[in-house]
């Protein structure tokens, strides 16, 4: 089993709506998959939902008995956390980053580069490091923080010398 990252765009639904296309979604996964995390990118206007599925199709299916359609929906890897841990404060995030991925980095270059760039996290105690998200196809990766600010995230990105393509406000659904 594997995890997929779910972007769904919200297209005026309210949070009580998104919830319950959530309990249909963790219903139509089934025994073979679990919804592990859904965030409302607030400036985004998208849900980020994480699931473990047999196969995008699994979750493409339980996204359509929810009434939903992912603008697109990918295998993901994560990095930064154990997957319990994820499932355990999910919530703990409030900002998401995305980064679009140069084309020729490799999952094995990304790796060693957030191995050593991470240790510089410490230099700025307020923001927290969750959680990353990186598309096994090397498109891009999701990267959430639990920070008092959006200027905080920013000064953190800086210091990993890692670009920000995209910054929204995060908001766990479902909890």
């Amino acid at each position: 089993m594997s995890l997929y990252l779910a972007e769904v765009p919200l297209e005026g639904r309210s949070e009580a709506e998104i919830e319950a296309a959530l309990q249909t979604i963790a219903s139509a996964l089934g025994a073979g998959g679990e919804l592990v995390e859904a965030q409302i990118g607030i400036e985004a206007g998208r849900a980020f939902l994480v699931a473990q599925a047999d196969g995008a199709d699994q979750l493409r299916a339980a996204l359509q008995a929810a009434g939903l359609t992912a603008s697109q929906v990918k295998e993901v890897r994560l990095v930064g956390a154990e997957l319990d841990e994820v499932k355990g404060k999910a919530g703990a995030a409030n900002y998401l980053v995305e980064w679009n991925l140069p084309a020729n980095l490799t999952m094995e270059q990304y790796l060693q580069r957030k191995k050593e760039k991470s240790v510089r996290y410490a230099e700025l105690p307020e923001v927290q490091f969750e959680r990353t998200y990186v598309c096994t196809d090397m498109s891009k990766c999701l990267c959430f923080y639990q920070s008092p600010s959006e200027e905080l995230v920013k000064k953190a990105r800086e210091l990993v010398e890692a670009p920000i393509d995209s910054l929204t406000t995060v908001k766990q659904v479902g909890a």
